[in-house]
Protein backbone atom coordinates (compact mmCIF):
# COMPACT_ATOMS: atom_id res chain seq x y z
CA UNK A 1 0.00 0.00 0.00
CA UNK A 2 2.90 2.40 1.06
CA UNK A 3 4.59 1.44 -2.25
CA UNK A 4 1.49 2.48 -4.15
CA UNK A 5 1.23 5.40 -2.91
CA UNK A 6 4.54 6.68 -3.54
CA UNK A 7 3.79 5.22 -6.70
CA UNK A 8 0.95 7.80 -7.15
CA UNK A 9 3.46 10.59 -5.71
CA UNK A 10 5.99 9.98 -8.37
CA UNK A 11 3.33 10.37 -11.34
CA UNK A 12 1.73 13.49 -10.27
CA UNK A 13 5.08 14.92 -9.99
CA UNK A 14 5.44 13.66 -13.46
CA UNK A 15 2.45 15.30 -14.56
CA UNK A 16 2.72 18.73 -12.84
CA UNK A 17 6.49 18.72 -14.69
CA UNK A 18 5.29 17.73 -18.17
CA UNK A 19 2.25 20.81 -17.80
CA UNK A 20 5.05 23.20 -16.79
CA UNK A 21 6.90 22.66 -19.83
CA UNK A 22 3.66 23.58 -21.98
CA UNK A 23 4.86 27.45 -21.21
CA UNK A 24 3.02 29.87 -22.27
CA UNK A 25 3.38 32.78 -25.49
CA UNK A 26 2.27 36.45 -24.56
CA UNK A 27 1.86 37.24 -27.78
CA UNK A 28 -0.26 34.57 -29.20
CA UNK A 29 -2.42 35.01 -26.78
CA UNK A 30 -3.24 39.18 -27.71
CA UNK A 31 -3.21 38.22 -30.84
CA UNK A 32 -6.68 37.42 -30.68
CA UNK A 33 -7.70 40.69 -29.84
CA UNK A 34 -7.79 43.90 -31.94
CA UNK A 35 -7.51 46.22 -29.15
CA UNK A 36 -4.37 45.29 -28.13
CA UNK A 37 -2.52 45.32 -31.30
CA UNK A 38 -0.52 48.25 -30.73
CA UNK A 39 1.01 46.70 -27.32
CA UNK A 40 1.49 43.89 -28.92
CA UNK A 41 3.38 44.49 -31.71
CA UNK A 42 6.09 46.39 -29.07
CA UNK A 43 6.39 43.85 -26.84
CA UNK A 44 7.83 41.99 -30.25
CA UNK A 45 9.55 45.18 -31.47
CA UNK A 46 11.30 45.38 -28.03
CA UNK A 47 11.81 41.55 -27.75
CA UNK A 48 9.83 42.14 -24.40
CA UNK A 49 7.80 38.89 -25.05
CA UNK A 50 10.88 36.69 -25.01
CA UNK A 51 11.42 38.06 -20.89
CA UNK A 52 7.93 37.53 -20.30
CA UNK A 53 7.59 34.27 -22.05
CA UNK A 54 10.59 32.79 -19.96
CA UNK A 55 9.08 33.56 -16.69
CA UNK A 56 7.05 30.57 -14.79
CA UNK A 57 5.26 33.26 -12.88
CA UNK A 58 3.99 36.24 -13.90
CA UNK A 59 1.25 38.87 -15.08
CA UNK A 60 1.20 41.60 -18.01
CA UNK A 61 -0.28 44.53 -17.51
CA UNK A 62 -1.44 45.60 -20.79
CA UNK A 63 -2.42 48.73 -22.70
CA UNK A 64 -5.50 49.43 -25.03
CA UNK A 65 -4.46 50.93 -28.99
CA UNK A 66 -5.25 54.17 -27.50
CA UNK A 67 -3.39 54.14 -23.91
CA UNK A 68 -0.11 52.66 -25.93
CA UNK A 69 -0.72 55.24 -28.33
CA UNK A 70 -0.37 58.14 -25.99
CA UNK A 71 2.46 56.26 -24.29
CA UNK A 72 4.38 55.78 -26.86
CA UNK A 73 4.33 59.35 -28.89
CA UNK A 74 7.60 60.72 -28.99
CA UNK A 75 9.23 57.98 -27.21
CA UNK A 76 12.67 56.01 -28.22
CA UNK A 77 12.00 52.45 -28.36
CA UNK A 78 14.15 51.61 -25.60
CA UNK A 79 12.22 53.79 -23.53
CA UNK A 80 9.27 51.97 -24.57
CA UNK A 81 10.88 49.00 -23.67
CA UNK A 82 11.46 50.35 -20.08
CA UNK A 83 7.57 50.95 -19.68
CA UNK A 84 6.57 47.61 -21.10
CA UNK A 85 8.91 46.37 -18.29
CA UNK A 86 7.60 48.09 -15.56
CA UNK A 87 3.98 46.76 -16.82
CA UNK A 88 5.05 43.29 -16.17
CA UNK A 89 4.98 42.24 -12.50
CA UNK A 90 7.20 39.04 -11.84
CA UNK A 91 3.90 37.12 -9.32
CA UNK A 92 0.43 36.05 -10.21
CA UNK A 93 -2.33 38.82 -9.51
CA UNK A 94 -6.25 37.27 -10.71
CA UNK A 95 -8.90 39.93 -9.86
CA UNK A 96 -9.50 37.77 -7.21
CA UNK A 97 -5.83 38.02 -5.34
CA UNK A 98 -6.11 42.14 -6.32
CA UNK A 99 -9.49 42.60 -4.39
CA UNK A 100 -8.21 40.72 -0.93
CA UNK A 101 -4.98 42.34 -1.14
CA UNK A 102 -3.74 41.79 2.78
CA UNK A 103 -3.50 45.44 4.54
CA UNK A 104 -5.23 46.76 1.10
CA UNK A 105 -1.90 47.50 -0.57
CA UNK A 106 1.41 45.74 -1.25
CA UNK A 107 4.54 46.01 -3.17
CA UNK A 108 5.93 43.90 -6.36
CA UNK A 109 8.65 42.90 -8.03
CA UNK A 110 8.76 44.04 -11.63
CA UNK A 111 11.00 42.72 -14.91
CA UNK A 112 12.23 46.97 -15.19
CA UNK A 113 14.16 46.19 -11.78
CA UNK A 114 15.79 42.94 -13.22
CA UNK A 115 17.67 44.66 -15.76
CA UNK A 116 20.51 46.50 -12.97
CA UNK A 117 18.88 50.15 -14.17
CA UNK A 118 16.23 50.59 -11.22
CA UNK A 119 18.16 52.47 -8.47
CA UNK A 120 15.71 52.07 -5.03
CA UNK A 121 12.27 51.49 -5.55
CA UNK A 122 11.85 52.22 -8.97
CA UNK A 123 11.51 48.70 -10.36
CA UNK A 124 8.82 47.91 -7.87
CA UNK A 125 5.04 48.55 -8.30
CA UNK A 126 2.41 49.54 -5.74
CA UNK A 127 -0.83 47.69 -5.87
CA UNK A 128 -3.34 49.15 -3.84
CA UNK A 129 -6.91 49.09 -2.97
CA UNK A 130 -8.79 52.75 -4.05
CA UNK A 131 -12.76 54.44 -3.50
CA UNK A 132 -15.00 52.40 -5.04
CA UNK A 133 -13.59 48.98 -5.17
CA UNK A 134 -10.76 50.25 -7.81
CA UNK A 135 -7.51 48.76 -7.28
CA UNK A 136 -4.62 51.07 -8.47
CA UNK A 137 -1.14 50.72 -9.89
CA UNK A 138 1.67 53.25 -9.74
CA UNK A 139 5.75 53.31 -9.25
CA UNK A 140 6.79 52.79 -5.67
CA UNK A 141 8.93 55.85 -5.76
CA UNK A 142 7.80 58.52 -3.47
CA UNK A 143 5.25 60.78 -4.68
CA UNK A 144 4.01 58.86 -7.43
CA UNK A 145 0.57 59.31 -8.29
CA UNK A 146 -2.03 55.76 -9.27
CA UNK A 147 -2.82 56.89 -12.41
CA UNK A 148 -3.25 53.76 -13.90
CA UNK A 149 -6.18 51.03 -12.74
CA UNK A 150 -7.19 47.65 -13.57
CA UNK A 151 -9.91 47.36 -16.02
CA UNK A 152 -10.79 43.53 -16.70
CA UNK A 153 -9.09 39.98 -16.82
CA UNK A 154 -8.12 38.89 -20.39
CA UNK A 155 -6.31 35.54 -19.57
CA UNK A 156 -5.56 33.86 -16.27
CA UNK A 157 -3.30 30.53 -16.07
CA UNK A 158 -3.54 29.88 -12.25
CA UNK A 159 -0.76 30.35 -10.74
CA UNK A 160 1.84 31.35 -13.75
CA UNK A 161 0.61 33.94 -16.06
CA UNK A 162 -2.09 36.68 -15.81
CA UNK A 163 -3.04 39.14 -18.63
CA UNK A 164 -5.05 41.87 -17.09
CA UNK A 165 -6.39 45.58 -18.88
CA UNK A 166 -4.79 48.77 -17.23
CA UNK A 167 -6.41 52.27 -17.63
CA UNK A 168 -3.26 53.97 -18.49
CA UNK A 169 0.77 53.32 -18.41
CA UNK A 170 2.78 53.49 -15.07
CA UNK A 171 5.42 55.87 -15.38
CA UNK A 172 8.13 57.78 -12.46
CA UNK A 173 10.45 60.61 -13.18
CA UNK A 174 13.35 59.63 -14.83
CA UNK A 175 11.67 56.34 -16.41
CA UNK A 176 12.30 57.88 -19.88
CA UNK A 177 15.58 59.17 -20.05
CA UNK A 178 17.51 55.79 -21.70
CA UNK A 179 20.39 56.98 -24.18
CA UNK A 180 20.07 55.88 -28.08
CA UNK A 181 22.35 53.68 -29.49
CA UNK A 182 22.92 56.51 -32.30
CA UNK A 183 25.06 58.03 -29.53
CA UNK A 184 26.69 55.62 -27.87
CA UNK A 185 30.50 55.57 -28.54
CA UNK A 186 31.14 51.99 -28.86
CA UNK A 187 34.82 51.43 -28.77
CA UNK A 188 34.55 53.80 -25.22
CA UNK A 189 31.87 51.29 -23.91
CA UNK A 190 33.93 48.19 -24.85
CA UNK A 191 37.37 49.21 -23.46
CA UNK A 192 34.59 50.18 -20.44
CA UNK A 193 33.71 46.30 -20.22
CA UNK A 194 37.18 45.04 -19.97
CA UNK A 195 37.15 44.23 -23.80
CA UNK A 196 40.27 46.45 -25.47
CA UNK A 197 41.99 44.26 -27.18
CA UNK A 198 38.29 43.55 -29.37
CA UNK A 199 37.92 47.56 -29.21
CA UNK A 200 41.17 47.61 -31.07
CA UNK A 201 40.81 44.86 -33.18
CA UNK A 202 37.81 45.93 -34.82
CA UNK A 203 38.84 49.32 -35.31
CA UNK A 204 41.97 48.66 -37.41
CA UNK A 205 40.11 46.19 -39.34
CA UNK A 206 37.41 48.71 -40.08
CA UNK A 207 35.24 46.46 -38.85
CA UNK A 208 33.45 48.67 -36.97
CA UNK A 209 32.20 50.90 -39.78
CA UNK A 210 30.10 47.48 -41.18
CA UNK A 211 28.64 47.12 -37.15
CA UNK A 212 27.32 50.92 -37.05
CA UNK A 213 25.84 50.71 -40.37
CA UNK A 214 23.91 47.69 -38.91
CA UNK A 215 23.05 49.35 -35.74
CA UNK A 216 20.23 51.14 -37.53
CA UNK A 217 18.32 47.97 -38.40
CA UNK A 218 19.28 45.78 -35.70
CA UNK A 219 22.88 44.70 -34.06
CA UNK A 220 24.00 42.09 -31.53
CA UNK A 221 27.24 42.05 -30.47
CA UNK A 222 29.55 39.30 -28.48
CA UNK A 223 32.45 41.32 -27.58
CA UNK A 224 35.50 38.43 -26.20
CA UNK A 225 36.73 40.27 -22.99
CA UNK A 226 40.57 40.84 -22.43
CA UNK A 227 41.43 37.45 -20.81
CA UNK A 228 39.44 35.64 -24.00
CA UNK A 229 42.60 36.63 -25.81
CA UNK A 230 45.30 35.16 -23.54
CA UNK A 231 43.67 31.64 -23.28
CA UNK A 232 45.49 28.62 -23.75
CA UNK A 233 45.26 26.70 -27.39
CA UNK A 234 43.83 30.23 -28.95
CA UNK A 235 45.65 30.21 -32.79
CA UNK A 236 47.47 32.76 -33.47
CA UNK A 237 45.10 35.66 -34.88
CA UNK A 238 48.26 37.86 -36.49
CA UNK A 239 48.68 35.37 -38.90
CA UNK A 240 45.22 35.64 -39.95
CA UNK A 241 45.06 37.62 -43.57
CA UNK A 242 43.03 40.58 -43.49
CA UNK A 243 40.02 39.20 -45.21
CA UNK A 244 39.81 36.02 -42.58
CA UNK A 245 40.56 38.33 -39.69
CA UNK A 246 37.36 40.99 -41.05
CA UNK A 247 35.48 37.43 -41.35
CA UNK A 248 36.25 36.32 -37.91
CA UNK A 249 35.31 40.01 -36.47
CA UNK A 250 31.72 39.76 -38.18
CA UNK A 251 31.30 36.61 -36.95
CA UNK A 252 31.11 37.59 -33.34
CA UNK A 253 28.14 39.94 -34.85
CA UNK A 254 24.27 39.21 -35.50
CA UNK A 255 22.51 41.55 -37.86
CA UNK A 256 19.27 41.54 -35.28
CA UNK A 257 18.26 42.46 -32.12
CA UNK A 258 18.79 39.51 -29.60
CA UNK A 259 18.96 40.23 -26.28
CA UNK A 260 19.68 37.32 -23.62
CA UNK A 261 16.13 36.19 -23.04
CA UNK A 262 15.72 36.33 -27.01
CA UNK A 263 19.05 34.06 -26.87
CA UNK A 264 17.37 31.04 -24.85
CA UNK A 265 14.62 30.97 -27.64
CA UNK A 266 16.55 31.01 -30.89
CA UNK A 267 17.26 27.19 -32.42
CA UNK A 268 19.36 25.70 -35.15
CA UNK A 269 21.80 28.27 -37.10
CA UNK A 270 21.80 31.57 -36.50
CA UNK A 271 23.06 33.92 -39.70
CA UNK A 272 26.19 36.31 -38.37
CA UNK A 273 27.12 39.46 -40.41
CA UNK A 274 29.93 37.28 -41.98
CA UNK A 275 27.60 34.72 -43.22
CA UNK A 276 27.85 34.14 -47.23
CA UNK A 277 25.38 31.01 -47.55
CA UNK A 278 22.81 28.67 -45.79
CA UNK A 279 25.00 27.49 -42.57
CA UNK A 280 27.90 29.44 -43.82
CA UNK A 281 29.77 31.09 -40.96
CA UNK A 282 26.44 30.68 -38.40
CA UNK A 283 26.51 29.79 -34.79
CA UNK A 284 23.82 28.51 -32.43
CA UNK A 285 23.01 29.04 -28.93
CA UNK A 286 23.00 26.44 -26.04
CA UNK A 287 20.85 27.46 -22.85
CA UNK A 288 20.79 25.97 -19.61
CA UNK A 289 18.75 28.14 -17.53
CA UNK A 290 19.32 31.19 -17.22
CA UNK A 291 22.92 30.84 -18.78
CA UNK A 292 23.77 30.62 -22.26
CA UNK A 293 26.58 30.08 -24.70
CA UNK A 294 27.86 30.63 -28.19
CA UNK A 295 28.22 27.52 -29.90
CA UNK A 296 30.63 27.76 -33.23
CA UNK A 297 30.32 23.98 -33.60
CA UNK A 298 34.04 23.62 -32.42
CA UNK A 299 33.85 25.46 -28.85
CA UNK A 300 31.51 27.19 -26.95
CA UNK A 301 31.57 30.50 -25.38
CA UNK A 302 29.39 31.51 -22.51
CA UNK A 303 27.45 34.84 -23.00
CA UNK A 304 29.32 36.70 -19.15
CA UNK A 305 27.02 39.77 -19.23
CA UNK A 306 25.09 42.36 -21.18
CA UNK A 307 27.16 45.86 -21.27
CA UNK A 308 24.20 47.54 -23.54
CA UNK A 309 20.13 46.72 -24.40
CA UNK A 310 19.02 49.95 -26.54
CA UNK A 311 16.64 48.29 -29.11
CA UNK A 312 17.56 47.61 -31.92
CA UNK A 313 21.63 46.71 -30.37
CA UNK A 314 22.34 44.77 -27.73
CA UNK A 315 26.00 44.09 -26.85
CA UNK A 316 26.95 40.90 -24.92
CA UNK A 317 30.69 40.27 -23.12
CA UNK A 318 31.40 36.74 -23.66
CA UNK A 319 34.30 34.52 -22.37
CA UNK A 320 36.07 33.36 -25.12
CA UNK A 321 37.04 33.73 -28.97
CA UNK A 322 34.16 32.51 -31.44
CA UNK A 323 36.04 30.31 -33.59
CA UNK A 324 34.81 29.09 -36.69
CA UNK A 325 35.24 26.31 -38.64
CA UNK A 326 35.68 27.80 -41.78
CA UNK A 327 38.44 29.28 -40.53
CA UNK A 328 39.54 27.11 -38.05
CA UNK A 329 38.36 23.61 -38.56
CA UNK A 330 41.37 21.90 -39.94
CA UNK A 331 41.68 22.86 -43.57
CA UNK A 332 42.18 26.10 -45.63
CA UNK A 333 38.49 27.95 -46.51
CA UNK A 334 38.16 31.25 -48.26
CA UNK A 335 37.14 34.08 -46.06
CA UNK A 336 33.85 36.30 -47.21
CA UNK A 337 34.69 38.37 -49.95
CA UNK A 338 38.14 36.69 -50.43
CA UNK A 339 39.59 34.55 -52.90
CA UNK A 340 40.11 30.37 -52.76
CA UNK A 341 43.64 31.42 -52.87
CA UNK A 342 43.61 33.26 -49.99
CA UNK A 343 45.49 31.90 -46.60
CA UNK A 344 44.31 30.22 -44.35
CA UNK A 345 45.71 30.14 -40.78
CA UNK A 346 46.17 26.51 -39.97
CA UNK A 347 46.28 24.66 -43.26
CA UNK A 348 46.18 20.62 -42.66
CA UNK A 349 47.76 17.99 -45.27
CA UNK A 350 45.94 17.57 -48.42
CA UNK A 351 43.58 14.62 -48.70
CA UNK A 352 40.98 16.17 -50.94
CA UNK A 353 40.02 18.68 -53.10
CA UNK A 354 36.86 20.46 -50.92
CA UNK A 355 37.63 21.86 -47.29
CA UNK A 356 37.04 19.26 -44.60
CA UNK A 357 33.52 20.43 -42.17
CA UNK A 358 34.04 20.25 -38.56
CA UNK A 359 32.75 17.10 -37.13
CA UNK A 360 29.17 18.86 -35.79
CA UNK A 361 28.69 20.54 -38.78
CA UNK A 362 28.45 16.79 -40.37
CA UNK A 363 25.88 15.84 -37.78
CA UNK A 364 23.36 18.72 -37.94
CA UNK A 365 22.86 20.84 -40.47
CA UNK A 366 21.48 24.74 -39.08
CA UNK A 367 18.33 25.57 -40.54
CA UNK A 368 20.00 29.66 -41.11
CA UNK A 369 17.26 31.46 -39.85
CA UNK A 370 15.95 32.55 -35.96
CA UNK A 371 12.15 31.41 -35.28
CA UNK A 372 9.20 34.75 -35.32
CA UNK A 373 8.80 35.71 -31.39
CA UNK A 374 5.49 37.08 -32.40
CA UNK A 375 2.58 36.72 -34.59
CA UNK A 376 2.22 40.78 -35.38
CA UNK A 377 3.90 42.34 -38.56
CA UNK A 378 6.10 45.07 -37.03
CA UNK A 379 6.35 48.36 -38.54
CA UNK A 380 8.63 48.58 -42.21
CA UNK A 381 11.39 50.28 -40.22
CA UNK A 382 11.23 48.25 -37.25
CA UNK A 383 14.35 45.97 -35.92
CA UNK A 384 12.67 42.89 -36.55
CA UNK A 385 12.85 43.42 -40.49
CA UNK A 386 16.73 43.32 -40.37
CA UNK A 387 17.99 40.71 -42.64
CA UNK A 388 18.24 37.65 -40.77
CA UNK A 389 15.01 37.93 -39.44
CA UNK A 390 13.51 37.59 -42.95
CA UNK A 391 12.08 34.57 -43.99
CA UNK A 392 13.20 32.20 -46.49
CA UNK A 393 10.23 30.86 -47.47
CA UNK A 394 6.28 29.89 -46.99
CA UNK A 395 7.14 26.35 -46.73
CA UNK A 396 9.31 27.10 -43.61
CA UNK A 397 6.52 28.87 -42.00
CA UNK A 398 4.38 26.40 -42.50
CA UNK A 399 6.65 23.56 -41.47
CA UNK A 400 7.44 25.74 -38.07
CA UNK A 401 4.17 25.85 -37.55
CA UNK A 402 3.64 22.34 -38.07
CA UNK A 403 6.42 20.87 -35.75
CA UNK A 404 4.41 23.42 -32.84
CA UNK A 405 1.29 21.65 -33.06
CA UNK A 406 3.02 17.85 -33.30
CA UNK A 407 4.77 19.59 -30.00
CA UNK A 408 1.97 20.52 -28.59
CA UNK A 409 -0.03 17.13 -29.63
CA UNK A 410 3.05 14.92 -28.15
CA UNK A 411 2.69 17.08 -24.86
CA UNK A 412 -1.28 16.28 -24.79
CA UNK A 413 -0.73 12.54 -25.10
CA UNK A 414 2.01 12.32 -22.69
CA UNK A 415 -0.23 14.03 -19.98
CA UNK A 416 -3.40 12.05 -20.97
CA UNK A 417 -1.55 8.64 -20.63
CA UNK A 418 -0.09 10.21 -16.99
CA UNK A 419 -3.66 10.91 -16.30
CA UNK A 420 -4.64 7.45 -17.19
CA UNK A 421 -1.47 5.73 -15.22
CA UNK A 422 -2.44 7.88 -11.94
CA UNK A 423 -6.46 6.97 -12.64
CA UNK A 424 -5.05 3.24 -13.02
CA UNK A 425 -3.37 2.85 -9.86
CA UNK A 426 -5.57 4.67 -7.95
CA UNK A 427 -8.14 1.92 -8.68
CA UNK A 428 -5.55 -0.58 -7.79
CA UNK A 429 -5.42 0.55 -4.30
CA UNK A 430 -9.06 1.09 -3.69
Amino acid sequence: MAAGRRLLVLLAVSLAAVAATRGHNITEILDGYSEYSLYNNYLSQTKVCDEINSRSTVTSLVLTNGAMSSLVANLSLADVKNALRLLTLLDYYDPKKLHSLHGGSELTTTLYQTTGDASGDMGHVNITSLRGGKVGFASAEPGSKFQATYTKSIKEEPYNLSVLEVSDPITFPGLFSSPSAASTNLTALLEKAGCKHFARLIVSSGVIKTYQAAMDKGLTLFAPNDDAFQAKGLPDLSKLSSADLVALLEYHALPQYAPKASLKTMKGGIPTLASTGKGKYDLSVVAKGDDVSMDTGMDKSRVASTVLDDTPVTVHTVDSVLLPPELFGGAPSPAPGASADSPASAPAPETSSAPAPSPKHDKKKPKGKSPAHSPPAPPADSPDNAPADAPDGEGDEEADKADSKNGATAVGMSIAAMVASVALVGASLL
